[in-house]
């Protein structure tokens, strides 16, 4: 058995307008013996699964053209192929959607090869967590939302749809609190 679970070579579809993370990555799967398909944009991702027909998929959520919509493109036009959804921007809610999407796993960056691979098998790695908790998820969430409102609590509590004072609570936790 490969490590992260994979029991045979997989033919694998990258999709990442990073090419330096791609570049990295495909080393990292090729060298445990899958083969690997890069694409940097959504018309790309499209072109390559039909050309190359892979049995997995690994989705930019943040790319040219967009990551969600290539994993629903993918579960519409081609269900047997397994898409996992890594992004460096996490939030509760692109993950309800991706998973809704199609994709099977969605993971936030930095992620082991590892725990990549596992995602697709539902079995993660003994010493790693797949998503971060979801005191860390929606504290992040909190953050953005009130950066975007450039500090105003009661503005991003009006977008987050919750009392002022609750948001206020929350921030004074912290981080994972």
């Amino acid at each position: 058995m490969n490590p992260g679970g994979a029991c045979t070579t997989e033919r694998i579809l990258l999709v990442d307008d990073d090419k330096s993370f791609c570049q990295a990555l495909s080393s990292a799967l090729r060298r445990r013996g899958h083969e690997v398909i890069v694409a940097h944009s959504l018309e790309e991702g499209l072109a390559e699964t039909v050309a190359w027909q892979p049995s997995r998929a690994i989705v930019d959520l943040r790319m040219p053209g967009g990551g969600l919509q290539l994993v629903q493109e993918l579960a519409k036009n081609h269900p047997e192929i397994l898409s996992v959804v890594l992004t460096g921007y996490g939030s509760i809610s692109t993950a309800v959607e991706a998973v809704k999407m199609g994709a099977v796993q969605y993971l936030t960056k930095p992620v082991s090869v590892d725990e990549l691979l596992a995602a697709f098998t539902g079995v993660a790695p003994q010493e790693a967590t797949l998503a971060p908790p979801i005191e860390v998820v929606e504290w992040e969430h909190l953050q953005r939302v009130l950066a975007d409102c450039e500090g105003n609590i009661s503005e991003a509590a009006r977008r987050l749809k919750m009392h002022r004072r609750t948001l206020q609570r929350k921030l004074a936790r912290g981080r994972g609190g």
